[in-house]
């Protein structure tokens, strides 16, 4: 396939050079940290099943799941729509993370390491927001 035949209106450089949303760091950075929240979370009591470990499952999972649904829509002004929308999960889970902290349900260095994948994927998340096209 040529350029010129995935090339959509509104499209930018950034978008051209990356065809599937498999090659996006963040969307492997958010994969990483849902895959990590399910290894943790595993070890949440089972009166959580329903709680707090389904809700940060859930969060989680949306992260990378958005983001690969925006890339899919090939315009720019959607894929940041989906981009903010898995902000806000990744939001979420954070303050998931934090509430399952405070209530003694994590370990502190389980906490920290998930909270500090959170804060890398919103930064990547954050830039790549930036090198889209406004519609």
């Amino acid at each position: 396939m040529k350029d010129k035949d995935w090339k959509t209106d509104g499209e930018t450089e950034a978008r051209k050079r990356t065809r599937h949303y498999r090659e996006l760091i963040v969307w492997q950075k958010a994969m990483n940290l849902a895959k990590a929240v399910y290894q943790i979370t595993e070890g949440l009591p089972k009166t959580e099943m329903y709680g707090l470990q389904s809700q940060m499952r859930r969060a989680a999972v949306a992260v990378p799941s958005n983001i690969a649904e925006g890339h899919g829509r090939l315009n720019d002004g959607h894929f940041r729509q989906f981009l903010a929308v898995a902000r806000g999960s990744l939001f979420e889970l954070q303050t998931q993370l934090e509430l399952a902290g405070n209530l003694n349900l994590l370990e502190p260095k389980n906490m920290a390491a998930l909270m500090e994948q959170c804060e890398e994927v919103a930064r990547l998340i954050n830039g790549l927001v930036g090198t889209l096209q406004i519609a």
